[in-house]
């Protein structure tokens, strides 16, 4: 009778804080992209700032501030990723940011993911699980957002049976920043599945790419 009262009180807790994490979520996408430029102080400085880091376009430390050297870190941004180098950050270039980086808070979802999926595989095999939810998120077939990724019914096993909402530990951090930063050792794959365990037909039609460690990568 206890375990299925400790069991009932985890799939609430976890229930209740999916519904937190999602109704943020959901208001950022009603809202316009902040316009940018130098000269602008706030929170979504900090956010552009952080983002910029993950890829080490900006190095200074995070305050907030637009000055020179954010300038010319978005600037560096806009060149690599095909966007007007204006050195302003506006709504296209939040668009590419978006796709191709992490804020704080969905470096904390890319690390859980990455821990709960994968904390037994090797460190690639860890990274390779980052490069499919990035993948996903640039794809245009999944959510455009890692909270839509994640969450998206039935997308991870480690979701669904409430892992996820363990602790991710340094190891997963450092996977989750080398996805972000581009390495992909799964070659662009949407999916991945071990095969000892796998027991969906379709899951097993997709074309494979590659294994690593006990995950099969494929499109």
């Amino acid at each position: 009778m206890i375990t299925i009262r400790k069991q009932s009180w985890k799939i609430i807790s976890a229930l209740f804080l999916s519904i937190l994490l999602f109704m943020p979520a959901f208001a950022q996408t009603t809202e316009a992209a902040p316009l940018l430029k130098p000269g602008s102080e706030n929170g979504d400085v900090w956010d552009l700032q952080y983002r910029l880091k993950t890829l080490d376009f900006y190095t200074q430390p995070l305050d907030g501030k637009y000055g020179a050297n954010t300038k010319a870190a978005v600037t560096r941004f806009q060149k690599e990723y095909g966007v007007p180098a204006d050195g302003i950050t506006g709504a296209q270039t939040w668009r590419q940011l978006k796709k191709y980086t992490l804020n704080q808070s969905e470096m904390d979802i890319m690390a859980k993911v990455i821990y709960s999926e994968a904390r037994g595989e090797p460190y690639k095999g860890q990274v390779a699980v980052g490069a499919v939810v990035m993948n996903r998120i640039q794809s245009g077939e999944f959510p455009n957002d890692i909270r839509g990724v994640v969450f998206q019914k039935g997308a991870f096993t480690a979701v669904d049976d409430g892992q996820y909402w363990l602790t991710p530990d340094r190891t997963a951090y450092l996977a989750a920043m080398n996805a972000v930063r581009g390495w992909d050792p799964t070659y662009e794959s949407l999916y991945y599945f071990n095969p000892k365990t796998a027991t969906s037909q379709w899951i097993w039609s997709r074309p494979q790419v590659v294994q690593i460690g006990n995950h099969i990568f494929a499109h």
